[in-house]
């Protein structure tokens, strides 16, 4: 079904979202997990740890050294990203947050790592 039909025949029958995103998020809150985001010039990704991992520890699902090396991450949350529109206008509006290595992650964030190794 295309997606504009899709979205249309779900809100019909009266639901909001489909059955497996609606057994993903179900699965996720059973397993007590969350989800960050890396995004760059080329990708973005999506990136799953346990819910109440540190920023430190979120750095080390990426590769060992980022979380060795941690320094710091400069985060906004997926919701305060959609609004603003880009890196720039969330750093320029004052949404774009420095977190230390004891920050917990909160599940939707957009996180940009500093490290040095």
């Amino acid at each position: 079904m295309p997606p504009a039909e899709r979205q249309l025949f779900l809100e019909q029958i009266g639901l909001k979202e489909t059955g497996l995103s609606r057994l993903i998020c179900a699965a996720y809150q059973l397993l007590g997990l969350a989800t960050f985001f890396t995004t760059g010039e080329n990708e973005s990704r999506a990136w799953t740890v346990h819910a109440g991992s540190t920023a430190a520890q979120a750095a080390g699902t990426i590769h060992s050294d980022f979380e060795r090396g941690f320094i710091r991450a400069e985060t906004v949350h997926f919701d305060e990203f959609r609004r603003i529109g880009s890196w720039k206008a969330a750093r320029d509006q004052g949404s774009l947050r420095s977190e230390g290595r004891d920050y917990l992650v909160v599940d939707g964030d957009i996180m940009l790592f500093r490290f040095n190794v």
